[in-house]
């Protein structure tokens, strides 16, 4: 079982996040570190909309990422879900592109269609409805995926339109680095997985819930002609709590058919933690 670990950058000091990712770095149970798109805090205070109704600092994603790539040098690097409605998809891919190469070639792309409606609306981001942003996000997993393996790219999409578009220099993973793409929804979400995902994560849910998601995963991919063996499927799971507890959860989610657990830590990020997770999850990693 492949395991790593997320921070939920909010409320934190910038030294106290390097500190976590390079003993995060240390241990080679690890395989990955990821952060979230967000700007403003998803927990702590009032809930209202998904979000936390307490401000606090959150440091940007993708930067983030870029800066740590340099800091932490074996760990794969990961956005889990970077906000299709957030930057410009031909935009995202030369990103992606150049902080692969930055990394050694340990970008993984997680994408998402967005569901942060105070973010959006405090930016003056468009929050269109439901159904266009997850046809936003099918573009988008289109054109990156397009702008990352072809030498040029031309698109005639509802939202996006390219033409001979380069991205240029194209990453180091060849034929590009693997998409993941986050969520239940059995409609949409999981079609899109099956289409463009090489890694499709679960954020929550018990062992059920995997196994029925997988069977819906399962019928979509059938249905593209896709084999679902290609696509690892993760589950994230919050760490805080007791590490036994937490890797007698792991092993029933392997049991469901979890390849990948995610264990998301939230501040104060105290490295300890991980050590002391890592202990109790190596006999799954085996």
């Amino acid at each position: 079982m492949r395991v790593s670990f997320q921070t939920r950058p909010q409320d934190s000091d910038w030294p106290s996040l390097v500190d976590f990712w390079k003993e995060g770095d240390r241990i080679e149970l690890y395989d990955a570190a990821w952060t979230f798109d967000h700007f403003y805090p998803t927990v702590g205070g009032g809930r209202v909309g998904g979000m936390s109704n307490k401000p606090g600092p959150v440091f940007e994603g993708w930067t983030m990422l870029a800066a740590l790539s340099g800091i932490v040098h074996r760990i794969r690097l990961g956005m889990l879900v970077s906000c299709a409605t957030y930057r410009h998809p031909a935009v995202l891919a030369n990103m992606a592109a150049t902080l692969d190469i930055a990394s050694g070639g340990r970008l993984e792309i997680g994408l998402g269609a967005g569901w942060a409606e105070a973010e959006h609306l405090a930016y003056g981001i468009a929050f269109p409805p439901w159904k266009e942003r997850f046809d936003r996000l099918e573009e988008t997993c289109a054109i990156v995926d397009a702008l990352l393996t072809q030498e040029t790219t031309t698109f005639d999409g509802t939202y996006f339109q390219l033409r001979e578009a380069r991205c240029d220099p194209k990453p180091l993973q060849q034929p590009r680095p693997p998409i993941l793409i986050g969520g239940t929804g059995e409609k949409r979400t999981l079609k899109i997985a099956a289409r463009w995902a090489d890694h499709w994560n679960l954020p929550g849910g018990d062992p059920d819930v995997l196994r029925q998601k997988l069977g819906v995963l399962h019928d979509h991919c059938v249905a593209i002609g896709r084999d679902p063996i290609e696509i690892e499927v993760s589950i994230k799971m919050v760490a805080d709590g007791d590490p036994g507890e937490f890797a007698d959860l792991a092993a029933r989610y392997r049991e469901a058919g979890a390849q990948h657990v995610i264990a998301q830590f939230i501040a104060p990020f105290q490295p300890a933690k991980l050590g002391a997770l890592a202990e109790r999850l190596a006999p799954l990693a085996g």
